[in-house]
């Protein structure tokens, strides 16, 4: 699922817009919640610093998730504990089609409830 998708997405169900907020990282996404807490953050990272084997770069979208959870997914291609996130809340998806569309959104979703106090 590319960036632009998802950003279409979350405009459409939730209202959200991306923030950019880090120089050195341009590309680097923030979606908030309407309350101002974060509930995705998209990044574009080395997949070597995922500790994946490959070079290259990879899209990724960093989501919250209850903590009991988390165990289970990272034992999923494509699942990876949150980069640069706390491992217990949040977890990392990557955007290269190894995850489909539907789960992408339904974490999504699943993110924006649990912000929002719903889950």
């Amino acid at each position: 699922m590319k960036r632009e998708a998802i950003f279409e997405y979350v405009k459409k169900q939730y209202g959200t817009v991306p923030e950019y907020l880090w120089k050195t990282s341009p590309e680097s996404a923030v979606l908030r919640h309407k309350n101002g807490k974060w509930y995705a953050v998209l990044m574009q990272v080395k997949k070597q610093k995922l500790g994946l084997e490959e070079d290259g770069l990879v899209d990724i979208i960093n989501v919250k998730c209850e903590p009991d959870m988390i165990g289970l997914l990272t034992q999923v291609s494509g699942f990876l504990p949150g980069y640069h996130m706390n491992k217990q809340y949040w977890i990392t998806i990557l955007l290269d089609g190894t995850v489909s569309e539907a789960e992408i959104l339904d974490f999504l979703d699943r993110s924006y409830d649990l912000i929002d106090g719903k889950v």
